[in-house]
């Protein structure tokens, strides 16, 4: 039987979705790409759409599955097919993906969780692991992170157990002393469970998604709030 401390000594948090809201951030930061290849590579915009470059994308992540670990990269041969299609120079792919990773990154993190996050901090390691491409330097909260451990380097995306034991191994914290939070409850619930984590679903929406599944999280909160409730719940009647 595998035992684990009272209180977790790690817990690793998703990104998107469950720190900050980002589909309204890749919607702006596809606009503000847009806006710069008009001005820039007017001869890609003649031909494409947003939509119908978001489109392309998707008929090649079809063809080459491999792109789910890094949409970055998917993102970025996208573009380098659209430019060679409309004759552009293609030097000016990677300062279009200047462009759209710095509004990528600039994200609003909900109002619970930098008072969160340090709260935490006093408490026990805090690590990230995500399937995305944000960059927490650049968003300026990679000091409250141990560890962030992201597919698109691993080579290895959740819920692949190797994604989240690898971040455990990076802490020096064994799996069952270690606690997950995400959005979603396949990739993070699931995949945190089957790895020996618990595992938290971040429901901020009041979303029933997990009995449509039949998972079982070992805690489900709307914010850090009731996060950190739970964390003293369970310290408090595991005895610690």
């Amino acid at each position: 039987m595998t035992t684990r401390s009272a209180w977790p000594k790690a817990i690793l948090f998703d990104l998107d979705d469950t720190l900050w809201p980002i589909a309204p951030v890749i919607l702006q930061a596809e606009q503000i790409l847009f806006a710069w290849l008009r001005e820039h590579a007017p001869r890609v915009t003649e031909r494409f759409t947003i939509d119908s470059l978001r489109q392309a994308r998707l008929e090649l992540l079809a063809r080459e599955p491999a792109f789910h670990l890094d949409l970055g990269k998917l993102r970025r041969a996208g573009l380098h097919a659209a430019f060679e299609e409309a004759g552009e120079e293609a030097a000016k792919v990677e300062l279009a993906m200047e462009q759209f990773f710095a509004a990528r990154n600039a994200v609003r993190p909900y109002e619970d969780v930098l008072p969160g996050l340090e709260r935490l901090k006093e408490l026990c390691i805090v690590g990230s692991i995500s399937n995305g491409n944000a960059d927490l330097a650049a968003i300026g909260l990679s000091h409250h992170f141990k560890v962030s451990v992201a597919a698109h380097q691993l080579g290895v995306a959740k819920p692949d157990t190797a994604i989240f034991l690898e971040a455990c191994r990076l802490l020096d914290v064994a799996p069952g002393d270690a606690v997950y939070v995400g959005d979603d409850v396949l990739l993070d619930v699931q995949g945190a469970q089957r790895a020996g984590l618990r595992a938290v679903w971040m429901n901020r929406t009041g979303s029933s998604r997990h009995l449509e599944h039949g998972v079982v999280p070992d805690a489900i909160v709307k914010d850090f709030d009731e996060l950190l409730d739970w964390l003293k719940q369970e310290h408090a009647r595991e005895g610690g």
